[in-house]
């Protein structure tokens, strides 16, 4: 059932998506192997998410995490491609991801200048609550098992593994409070 489900998919990943995939068998566990780039135009995102959920979703991949995986990817996306190659057509945006049964992680790469990432303002900092931006990460970063930046800052390493929970990163304001 498995590879039937793959194969299906890798079909129509070809003829409206345009990007590489592999399916693999190797030592480790069977799994799915996606490469792609997108240009630097925000309205590549929904297509390629999209589809890419739609794969998620047919093969079982993670299935209690995939609407949290499509934000944190969504946000990842709009990031490069508005911070990192400042929507640049002449730029694109690099994406690998690995679906396997137990997790599924992204790389999303751009060709920009990078960041400073010991240096992000806090987006629920009193100061920084009416900002319209700065919160992209800190939603990844809930939603996600695991995100990391390399390359300063070029590169977003993003995985979700399929028995855990996003992490609260923030208390409600009135949390402590009593009656």
């Amino acid at each position: 059932m498995f590879r039937n489900c793959l194969s299906y998919r890798e079909g129509y990943f070809n003829r409206q998506g345009g990007f590489c995939m592999t399916i693999a068998h190797d030592h480790r566990r069977p799994h799915i192997a996606l490469e792609c780039s997108l240009p630097s135009e925000v309205t590549a995102i929904s297509p390629f998410v999209d589809k890419l959920m739609l794969l998620l979703r047919n093969c079982s991949y993670v299935p209690e995490g995939v609407g949290d995986i499509e934000i944190a990817l969504r946000e990842a996306l709009a990031n490069a491609i508005i911070h990192g190659n400042h929507e640049d057509r002449r730029k694109h945006v690099h994406v690998t991801c690995r679906c396997e049964p137990s997790e599924v992680s992204f790389a999303v790469k751009d060709e920009g200048k990078g960041f400073d990432t010991s240096n992000l303002p806090d987006p629920t900092a009193p100061e920084n609550i009416r900002s319209v931006h700065g919160r992209g990460i800190h939603v990844m970063k809930a939603l996600m098992d695991e995100v990391r930046f390399e390359e300063g800052g070029v590169v977003v390493h993003m995985r979700k593994r399929a028995s855990e929970s996003p992490r609260l990163l923030a208390k409600h304001p009135h949390e402590n409070e009593t009656n």
